[in-house]
């Protein structure tokens, strides 16, 4: 390293092992020594995660101003016993238009080489094949962004960078008629309404769900309001139909509510400013001038427009007549917890419905269907917390799901859920408390609308809508029960030392001008395994104290801390929040551990 260069830590980089290949290379298998001489960024990541289709969105930008000397390489890493799957993990790659090589880890070896704890991760190499910094969840682009251009010129005057095309090699283009359509709605005239996620448009099919009556959008990732052909979407999902006929469209990667009017084709924006939602951004207030993220899902309940704010873990609302924007339930903390809506605790909340009486949502994470009723108090029907899923029917409070993305109000009072990892549409009978199962072999099944007699799955992974008569007897299947695949941690009895590990990035220092820059939540599943340090406070390290008679659990660790540049002649500096939870699976051990570290940003150098 020569005299001038920044002296950081450096720790040699495992090698990149995973039992299901490569994706996005030509069928090329790579190596870490095929790739020296380039800068190197891992994205752990599993396509179930909210987060991590963020930092696939805050990767592009940096992928694209350094693609001759920079490799991102995402290590996809299952959570649910689908994400396993090979075919799924190349179905979400072209899904989320991943534009980079894809290491498909499905046993979590690469994982467990470079101790990753958290979905996302991002571990930047340098060109001599060391790990140099390790960054835990969003919004640390800004900061990997540096880094790059710092790598750039100490390598480049070392000799040690090699630029040129990297190992990206795109697969083709299939020819169907969708390509994983995410949400439906059933048009007044009988016609349907499906949002074409990743071709970035919306599709209006004939009656019989397959002949296309037209195109609406661009097909081009982007945000623009106009006519059919001018306007563009990002991603879109999910699709309510209003009083005066106008359809609201959750663009979800717009970050948006936007407005089509079926009559012309017309598309205008309703709310949302294109920026995604950050701690500390507004909660409530003119539609067009609050940040949302990653709205999923939207239903008409009590007269608002209701929203699945997947990207936050809450329910907001959209006021029609008065064109605002607000809270209604969540903390944005993640997890399964009921009560009053300021209270709860939801996970990816990706699928509403609603009746006169309730509002039911898919709630993604925890593998739940829940429920709000018109006090606004939230409520479980099945799902136990982000750690259980599977297939099993019977009574609620045994019954499991898998990552379900969509719910439908059924004429009987009871619900469809499209329990998208099981590849079923399931129903759910709040008079009998009973969970079966309608129908099987769905590929990813995202959401279902009632047409008559008949519902109408959008079959996202086969890219089709599928008609089904609603059975009058449900399909019987064996009974299959999962926890999530991460090993847990050994750790001792007693006192544990946890470490939230965050240096600013080059730059920027710690942004205290109003208070404490830094935050941290701790809780815990079940909640007695703590005796000591639940709860919130600004010190990024704290003692717990666990109950020996308690011998496995899950530590729910929430951080926070904002960054701002370090240029005391500006007196307005860019500010950044690096934001990460991380669910902790422990098993008390006497000889365990004694300090739990979990990188937000930098290296644990302990």
């Amino acid at each position: 390293m020569t005299d001038s260069a920044p002296r950081r830590a450096r720790v040699r980089a495992p090698e990149l092992i995973g039992k299901g290949g490569w994706l996005n290379t030509g069928d090329q298998q790579y190596t870490l020594a095929d790739l020296r001489g380039r800068i190197v960024v891992l994205d752990f990541w599993t396509f179930c995660c909210i987060n991590c289709l963020h930092v696939l969105d805050e990767l592009r930008e940096l992928e694209e101003k350094h693609r001759d000397t920079l490799v991102v390489i995402g290590v996809h890493s299952p959570k649910f016993v689908h994400e396993a799957e090979h075919r799924a993990v190349v179905d979400a790659v072209e899904r989320y238009g991943v534009a980079h090589p894809v290491l498909d880890d499905p046993e979590l070896a690469t994982w467990k080489q470079y101790a990753v704890r958290a979905w996302p991760t991002l571990v930047v190499i340098d060109p001599e094949g060391y790990v140099v910094a390790q960054h835990a969840g969003e919004g640390h682009a800004h900061a990997i962004e540096r880094l790059v251009a710092e790598l750039e010129a100490e390598h480049e005057a070392k000799g040690t960078l090699r630029r040129g095309d990297g190992p990206y090699v795109p697969p083709e283009p299939e020819p169907t008629t969708l390509r994983f359509p995410g949400k439906a709605l059933l048009l007044p005239s009988g016609n349907f309404l499906v949002s074409d996620t990743t071709r970035h448009q919306l599709v209006e099919l004939a009656e019989d769900a397959e002949t296309v009556v037209r195109r609406l959008g661009s097909g081009r990732r982007g945000f623009a309001d106009g006519d059919p052909e001018q306007a563009s979407f990002n991603e879109p999902q999910g699709l309510a139909l209003l009083d005066d006929g106008s359809v609201v469209v959750a663009d979800t990667v717009n970050h948006a509510l936007r407005r089509l009017d079926p009559a012309t084709g017309e598309v205008t924006t309703l709310a949302g400013t294109g920026r995604q939602w950050w701690q500390g951004s507004a909660t409530s207030g003119p539609a067009r001038e609050v940040d949302l993220s990653s709205p999923w899902d939207v239903a008409v309940f009590g007269g608002k427009v209701w929203i699945a704010m997947a990207g936050v873990h809450q329910l907001w609302t959209y006021d029609p007549a008065a064109r605002t924007v607000a809270v209604a339930a969540g903390t944005t903390n993640e997890g399964l917890v009921d009560g009053p809506g300021a209270e709860a605790w939801f996970a990816q909340p990706s699928g509403l419905a609603a009746t006169a009486d309730r509002l039911w949502l898919a709630d993604s994470e925890t593998s739940a269907l829940r429920w709000v009723d018109t006090d606004g108090r939230v409520h479980t029907a099945v799902g136990t917390g982000l750690f259980d899923f599977g297939h099993r029917d019977g009574a609620a409070d045994q019954a499991l799901f898998q990552h379900p993305l969509g719910v439908t109000a059924l004429p009987d009072g009871s619900v469809a859920v499209a329990d998208t990892y099981n590849h079923a549409l399931r129903r759910y009978d709040p008079a009998t408390g009973e969970v079966t199962t309608l129908a099987t072999d769905l590929r990813e099944p995202s959401d279902a609308v009632l047409a008559g007699a008949d519902i109408v799955v959008v079959e996202s992974a086969r890219h089709r809508l599928t008609r089904l008569r609603l059975p009058e007897e449900a399909v019987r299947v064996e009974s299959v029960a999962h926890r999530t695949r991460r090993a847990a941690t050994e750790v001792a009895p007693g006192r544990l030392r946890l470490d939230v590990i965050f240096q600013a990035p080059a730059g920027q220092k710690l942004d205290t001008r109003y208070g404490p820059s830094t935050r941290l939540l701790v809780s815990s599943t079940p909640p007695e395994l703590l005796l000591k340090g639940e709860g919130a406070d600004t010190d990024l390290s704290r003692e717990l104290e666990l109950d020996p008679a308690v011998t496995e659990g899950v530590l729910h660790v929430s951080a926070m801390a904002a960054s701002c540049d370090d240029d005391p002649a500006n007196a307005y500096p860019a500010c950044h929040v690096h934001q990460q939870d991380w669910g902790v699976p422990v098993r008390l051990t006497e000889g365990g551990t004694d300090r739990l570290p979990l990188v937000l940003a930098g290296m644990d150098e302990q």
